[in-house]
């Protein structure tokens, strides 16, 4: 695979781990208008994410390895947290402690496991 279609499948990992984050979230708490709803709620974070990779390009351009845990995988999750909440708070939506503290445990297991997954599943190919 050539290395834009490998960062554009990391992305996609990213973006698809995202979205199930908020389906989990609307499904738990039983809201409504299933499609429109989603949206309302991934925008941000979808949002943060996007700063996530532009932070970690920007700050790592050429030298990162966007499913790696560390750096780019750290970067990606803290900017999703952090720009997704203030998205949500600077358009109406709850930011309540607990969501914040839910959110951040959430989409580091997301956003790192996978990645911390893939980092042992390669070596473990690499060295058979």
């Amino acid at each position: 695979m050539n290395k834009r279609l490998h960062v554009l499948a990391v992305l996609a990992v990213d973006v698809v781990l995202v979205i199930v984050f908020c389906a989990i979230g609307r499904r738990t708490h039983d809201e409504a208008n299933a499609l429109v709803g989603l949206a309302t709620t991934a925008w941000p974070f979808l949002g943060g994410l996007a700063v996530g990779w532009l932070t970690n390009e920007a700050l790592y351009r050429n030298k990162s390895v966007p499913e790696s845990v560390f750096p780019a995988g750290v970067i990606i999750w803290l900017c999703t947290v952090l720009v997704g909440m203030i998205l949500r708070a600077v358009s109406g939506q709850g930011t309540a402690f607990s969501f914040i503290v839910v959110a951040t445990c959430v989409l580091a297991a997301f956003l790192l496991g996978w990645r911390a997954i893939y980092g042992v599943v390669r070596r473990r190919s690499t060295a058979a």
